[in-house]
């Protein structure tokens, strides 16, 4: 049985990106001063910046009925079965329209529907752990069980710049925003089990940095059980601060091995802003 993995652009990679790890992309939907753009296809990442920082209205949405079921069609016509990993549920509606759409006859037993509360870089380890079980022989419906089982073996931490977007999203208060802007205050952020909360609070980036790599060694050791990093992986993604991330996977290798830079997706970076970078760990998926 042939299986095709799909994950959304929220993941952060466009689709010849996922093509490389042999996955395919969905992408997102949003819209700039009323007008949609698709995520990495009607836009470049330097026009997206240079509009945000513009002040250009900038709203997320979620892909269209059509524009699932198209994929899932043509992906149909080579393969036996999907496995759909979207980004959690708790941040989007996305997941329970693909779940919905999914339980139409034409789809039930072929496509598979993963809500491991996942989004960003641990999306693209969702996507690897797939590949992984679908190598090891795993049907469809097992690699969702074992997904959706592993979801809380992952966690991501943000270092934000400018917490404007943080407020005109709603994230935060126009009140703590206020405070934070004249404390001159970073937020980390953890995105964790299909929520973003506030982690801890810095005053400058290297502060922000030495805080996210402790929260880090912290799931290493006690949550993902993998104190060295051997059978987990570290990534980094990043919007807009691209030097930074690579000097800061730098110092990371020589703790930890490889550590992967991605791109944060757009549609996550509407709601963040550029000049943030995120440190993200998922537990490598069993085959036991």
């Amino acid at each position: 049985m042939s299986t095709a993995v799909v994950l959304d652009s929220n993941s952060g990679l466009t689709g010849e990106e996922a093509k490389k790890y042999g996955m395919y992309i969905l992408p997102m939907p949003f819209m700039i001063d009323g007008k949609e753009y698709l995520d990495g296809i009607d836009i470049t990442r330097e026009e997206f910046l240079k509009r945000q920082e513009e002040g250009a209205d900038i709203v997320t949405s979620q892909p269209s009925p059509e524009n699932v079921m198209n994929l899932w069609d043509e992906l149909l016509k080579t393969y036996d079965s999907v496995i759909h990993i979207p980004m959690t549920s708790g941040l989007s509606g996305s997941c329970d329209t693909a779940t919905m759409l999914a339980s139409e006859d034409e789809y039930v037993g072929r496509v598979f529907v993963v809500d491991d509360k996942r989004i960003s870089v641990t999306q693209i380890s969702a996507g690897l752990d797939a590949l992984t079980l679908i190598e090891a022989g795993f049907t469809p419906d097992k690699i969702k069980e074992k997904l959706e089982a592993d979801a809380s073996k992952a966690g991501i931490y943000v270092m934000v710049s400018d917490i404007k977007y943080l407020k005109k999203g709603g994230r935060i208060t126009p009140m703590a925003a206020a405070l934070a802007s004249l404390l001159k205050i970073k937020p980390v952020l953890q995105l964790h089990e299909g929520k973003i909360d506030a982690y801890a609070k810095a005053r400058t980036f290297k502060q922000a940095k030495q805080i996210i790599v402790e929260a880090i060694k912290k799931d290493l050791s006690e949550r993902l059980n993998d104190p060295m990093c051997k059978d987990s992986r570290l990534m980094i993604a990043q919007y807009g601060y691209l030097d930074f991330a690579k000097e800061f996977a730098t110092e990371l290798e020589a703790e930890f091995g490889k550590v992967e830079i991605v791109n944060l997706s757009l549609s996550v970076a509407t709601h963040i802003g550029p000049g943030t970078v995120a440190l993200a760990v998922a537990r490598k998926i069993s085959t036991d």
